[in-house]
């Protein structure tokens, strides 16, 4: 009865090592969760940044005056403040 009540004790013991240490355990699946909530936070970040890329390519394309624009702020020709026209002669 002695042997069978140790063998039980030992198979308690390994399985709450498993429990809380090594592969499946409860700090491996937490650590998981956390990068996945990190990753979850970084993906709709990087998707907002998208649409703002899409919104400004759909600009270019489609605004004739969008593309000087652009050209003249990345040169520094126009400030933040600053709103810019084209004037297109005839």
């Amino acid at each position: 009865m002695k042997l069978l009540w140790t063998i039980m004790v030992v198979v308690i013991l390994l399985l709450q090592v498993r429990l809380w240490v090594g592969e499946g355990s409860f700090a491996q699946v937490w650590a998981l969760e956390q990068s996945i909530a990190e990753q979850r936070e970084e993906n709709a970040e990087l998707a907002i940044r998208n649409e703002r890329l899409y919104a400004e390519v759909r600009n270019l394309r489609n605004e004739q005056g969008a593309v000087e624009e652009r050209a003249r702020m990345n040169l520094g020709l126009i400030r933040e403040d600053e709103t810019f026209f084209l004037v297109v002669e005839n």
